[in-house]
């Protein structure tokens, strides 16, 4: 999904704006490297979603600290990156194979310039050159074709999260790790999906978060992810990134990351 705003005709006071949020130290982005009063907030910040979303404790991306005014980055990229940095991976990208589904803009650029071996960016509607369309639930590639995966906040918008998950499970190789973000509920136990009664744009937003996601995941959306045959690990913002400042880098300090790894083959190993 591509959430960047599009500029109308008030890019000069957004000019002007952005030049005076720029005058502040407040802030900096991980990825262009700015400093600036604040970040963005995406459609009125979390005082605009439903109180539902703030009683199940939905966590995912901050909405109030969401998009990088200069680069345009959003938090769920500045925070993959720190992941990155602190578990030193971004040399595992060098010479690898790379799927990227639905990819970022700006932590592509970054993936990018480790000089992977083979880098798939694919997306089911492709909105830049160099996106192929792909379908995650039906990937056009063979077996273990891949070393890594990246799927950030991808699987609430598919309508079979759990053949998306075989899928990517199968183009990983053995000993292969994949990063597989996407939004759940804290307070909820169990995935809430195929509602009949969530039938409009606007009961999607309240009760999934956006207009097209088709679920919101519960507490057993980690089960799901095993069940597929991954190996889970869930790295805290706490535990990886305390000396970052949520605030300061505009990321969400609830949302972990889910790194997954491919079991090697029996007998693989030694």
């Amino acid at each position: 999904m591509d959430y960047r705003p599009k500029v109308g005709g008030d890019s000069f006071i957004r000019s002007v704006r952005r030049f005076l949020n720029g005058l502040g130290r407040r802030c900096t982005c991980r990825l262009c490297g700015r400093h600036f009063f604040r970040f963005s907030k995406f459609r009125g910040g979390w005082a605009a979603f439903s109180p539902y979303l703030h009683e199940v404790k939905w966590t995912g991306s901050d909405f109030d600290r969401f998009w990088c005014p200069f680069c345009r980055c959003h938090d769920r990229e500045r925070h993959l990156a720190l992941f990155f940095d602190h578990l030193g991976l971004w040399p595992t990208f060098a010479k690898a194979a790379i799927l990227h589904i639905a990819p970022e803009r700006g932590l592509s650029e970054m993936i990018a310039d480790q000089c992977p071996a083979n880098y798939v960016k694919g997306d089911l509607v492709p909105s830049r050159e160099g996106i192929c369309k792909i379908d995650v639930m039906q990937i056009p590639y063979a077996d273990e074709a891949f070393d890594w995966i990246l799927c950030n906040h991808v699987l609430e918008h598919v309508p079979d999260d759990r053949k998306a998950l075989a899928e990517l499970f199968r183009v990983l190789k053995p000993g292969g790790r994949a990063v597989l973000q996407t939004p759940y509920a804290e307070h909820l136990a169990l995935t809430r999906e195929n509602d009949s009664e969530i039938d409009s744009d606007e009961k999607r937003i309240a009760f999934y978060g956006q207009e097209d996601h088709v679920r919101l995941y519960g507490r057993d959306l980690f089960r799901r992810i095993r069940d597929a045959g991954f190996e889970l690990t869930l790295k805290t913002h706490r535990e990886c990134l305390s000396g970052k400042d949520p605030q300061r880098y505009g990321v969400n300090a609830a949302e972990p990351l889910f790194l997954c790894a491919k079991p090697l083959a029996r007998g693989a190993a030694g």
